[in-house]
């Protein structure tokens, strides 16, 4: 499916198979077979370290538990090699979920609301340090930047946190500099093509509309046919900034095709 990182799979899993509402998702055969995902030791240390990060938590059935918890019958386990079996469940906490954005921004506000600032991003990296450059540009990039002028990146996330944290003591931090700011004159709908290339980003979709159509009007096995519909999804996520409904409108194809995803999951994944 175009994803290569065990940790980036089980958090996009999760997501992806329980909606931003991020409901627990059992891991079983058809899991694992559609992110292409083996339960073995590589895998269970992920989720040991996913769980001690407290980016995702799990579900185990106690009906021996004396948890006061309002639910008897369910308990949030620390995580131990023993526990971490097949066909337990799991979901996303919002740490989770805010780590996931930082790979595939277009989940954030489908839950937060937009707090209407740009941050804007400047960098002038010597090409003698291309390699200091390169680094910069690909931790970065799945945090719905844009180019807007030469050195100059925009993005509606709330970023400047995770970019102290990233370059801090670190080689980078002295050729960056970032802002935080309020958008007060111009067009919205000219800065957004510019910068994001909207209307490239329609047809892109669009596209996969016709691809998923091909996969559903043709026979095969149920799950087949979700693994194509879904990794063609993720190809496409990768490259959508995530930008929020105030700049992109309610109708925005983005949102139409997340929707359209989940008729689909509920159809071939049930």
């Amino acid at each position: 499916m175009g994803i290569k990182e065990r940790r980036t799979k089980i958090l996009l899993a999760l997501i992806l198979l329980s909606d931003v509402n991020l409901d627990f998702v059992t891991f079983d055969e058809k899991l694992q077979r559609v992110f292409d995902l083996s339960f073995n030791q590589k895998t269970r240390g992920t989720i040991s370290t996913l769980l001690k990060e407290k980016f995702i938590e799990k579900r185990t059935d106690n009906n021996h538990s004396t948890t006061t918890n309002s639910d008897q019958n369910l308990m949030l386990q620390e995580p131990s090699d023993k526990s971490l079996t097949f066909g337990n469940r799991y979901r996303l906490t919002d740490s989770g979920f805010n780590e996931l954005t930082l790979k595939f921004p277009f989940f954030r506000f489908l839950r937060e609301k937009w707090d209407s600032k740009w941050r804007i991003l400047s960098y002038e990296i010597p090409e003698k340090k291309r390699e200091v450059r390169d680094r910069l540009r690909r931790e970065v990039s799945g945090w719905g930047l844009g180019p807007w002028h030469r050195s100059f990146w925009l993005t509606p996330h709330p970023i400047i946190n995770n970019l102290r944290e990233l370059v801090f003591q670190k080689e980078e931090e002295k050729y960056i500099q970032a802002f935080e700011a309020e958008y007060l004159v111009g067009s919205r709908d000219i800065l957004i093509e510019k910068v994001w290339r909207k209307s490239t980003l329609d047809k892109k979709y669009r596209d996969i509309f016709k691809i998923w159509h091909e996969v559903l009007s043709k026979d095969g096995e149920k799950l087949d046919k979700f693994i194509k519909i879904i990794t063609t999804y993720v190809e496409i996520l990768k490259i959508d900034p995530g930008l929020p409904i105030e700049l992109v409108g309610n109708n925005w194809i983005g949102f139409e095709a997340f929707n359209v995803f989940k008729e689909i999951r509920s159809i071939l994944f049930s």
